[in-house]
This record gives C-alpha cells, sequence and structure tokens, in this order.
C-alpha cells in the first residue's frame, strides 16, 4: 500500500462514527495478536473456578484493598 492509498483509508476511517472507529480499531488491534489459542480461554475458565473454590471452602486468604496497596507500596520501595 502506498502512502496516498494509507492516507486516504486512514481519512476515510476517520468519517466513520466513534462506534464504528472503536470497532475497527478493536479488529486492527487483534490482528496483530495473531490466531486466537482456543485453550487459553479454557485455561482462565478453570483458574477462574479453582480461585472460587478456594474463596468458597476459606482456603484462600482474602486481603482488603488498603492491605493490598500498602503491600505493594512496601515492596515497590524495597
Amino acid at each position: 500500500m502506498t502512502a496516498l492509498e494509507l492516507e486516504t483509508l486512514r481519512n476515510a476511517a476517520m468519517t466513520l462514527s466513534e462506534q464504528e472507529r472503536a470497532a475497527l480499531a478493536k479488529d486492527l488491534v487483534a490482528s496483530l495478536d495473531g490466531p486466537a489459542d482456543e485453550g487459553v480461554a479454557e485455561a482462565w475458565d478453570r483458574e477462574i473456578c479453582r480461585r472460587i473454590q478456594q474463596i468458597d471452602s476459606g482456603e484462600a486468604e482474602l486481603l482488603d484493598a488498603k492491605e493490598v496497596l500498602s503491600r505493594a507500596r512496601d515492596r515497590i520501595r524495597g
């Protein structure tokens, strides 16, 4: 594609509505990631279920947001 063709395409895209531009941008960014790995979604579903089970069983240690932020700040400071 030439620079002129790219500029024409860019100008045409800018005439789209905000919603249409957002959809186009999402598709363009997704195209850079390559094909989706079907196993990833399944792995995340299993991990989410595992974590929910840990919370429900009381096995997981739940922290208040203030505690999490405090710990993160402490780690950043060294």
